[in-house]
């Protein structure tokens, strides 16, 4: 790979890393790390389950397992939240018109 290549990938590694960033917002990402620690809970509370499947942890783990997995896909697909605003969006606010800063003609 030439030198040329090795600095295009280098500039485009980050955008990358951006968009993905953006694919699921933070409230969505809490969201998903919530479910993760439900799906170990689940696991956890199934190794007390006796080999008979009789006894409350049996009965209560796969509900568990189950739920942690629908609230990881509802993770990825909750949309950002009001005070969350896009990096684009920022960038527009902070961002003054050309037109604003000339001076009135005489």
């Amino acid at each position: 790979m030439s030198k040329k290549n090795k600095h295009i990938q280098q500039r485009n590694q980050p955008v990358v890393s951006e968009r993905l960033a953006a694919v699921v917002s933070r409230r969505g990402r809490r969201t998903i790390y919530l479910g993760i620690g439900a799906v170990i809970t689940g696991f956890a509370v199934l190794s007390f389950a006796d080999p008979a499947g009789q006894n409350f942890a049996a009965s209560l783990s796969p509900f568990i397992i189950i739920g942690g997995y629908a609230v990881i896909g509802v993770g990825i697909i909750l949309p950002a939240g009001k005070s969350e605003n896009p990096p684009a969006a920022r960038a527009d606010v902070t961002r003054q018109s050309p037109e604003r800063e000339k001076p009135a003609s005489k």
